[in-house]
């Protein structure tokens, strides 16, 4: 397998974990979101991937876009250890914790939505910010209360193991940190985050254990 990704890349973030959870070698192709303008942008990136955006996963010759598609087809191929429960209604809570980060909050702070912000509608870094805050205040605040008050979460966001969930809430506290996001009146998250953080999986897949980390700067 190979993983394209960027080191900063909250999606790519999210595939890099679940590889480590699941113990699977993947090989990682760094795409640089911003030198030279953005290498996703490059004709031979766009003849991999379209969109010309990370994570794209290659496996066997079968090529694999969006974040998470990517997760579901790792726990389809790779059931063991899974990050979704068995039982029907409570895969539907984790998919749906899931996706409040990574269908409602992650978009609207994507480094493509940042950049036309700041290229196309001139919007100044101060003004950035405030949307950027918004959109997470809009997304955590529920996410809070839900995992507060949910007698299925446990130590992490369902019960007492890392799932689709948790893959996807580590990036993007990781990100709010990033743009100074005071996450004081996010207790829940915080511990989860911590859990998750103390495992060798999650420290593995981190932005600054990357290799292509070293020596880069600024992006999404």
């Amino acid at each position: 397998m190979k993983l394209y990704t960027y080191w900063r890349s909250t999606a790519a973030y999210r595939v890099r974990i679940a590889l480590h959870l699941k113990g699977l070698r993947c090989e990682q192709e760094p795409v640089h979101l911003v030198k030279d303008g953005g290498e996703q942008h490059k004709g031979e990136y766009r003849a991999i991937n379209p969109q010309g955006l990370v994570p794209t996963l290659v496996d066997g010759g079968h090529v694999i876009t969006q974040s998470l598609a990517i997760l579901e087809y790792l726990e389809e191929k790779h059931p063991e250890p899974a990050l979704l429960p068995s039982n029907p209604v409570e895969r539907a809570r984790v998919r749906s914790l899931a996706q409040i980060i990574a269908c409602e909050v992650h978009p609207l702070n994507n480094l493509r939505v940042l950049q036309y912000l700041s290229n196309e509608l001139d919007v100044s870094d101060r003004q950035k910010t405030r949307w950027y805050h918004h959109w997470l205040e809009q997304g955590l605040k529920p996410l809070e209360r839900r995992l507060a008050n949910e007698g299925r979460t446990g130590r992490f966001c369902h019960g007492d193991s890392p799932t689709l969930a948790d893959v996807c809430l580590v990036p993007q506290l990781y990100n709010a940190r990033r743009f100074d996001f005071p996450l004081d009146a996010y207790p829940t998250l915080r511990r989860i985050d911590e859990a998750c953080r103390e495992l060798n999986a999650f420290r593995a897949s981190a932005p600054e254990a990357q290799p292509d980390a070293v020596g880069t700067a600024g992006s999404n």
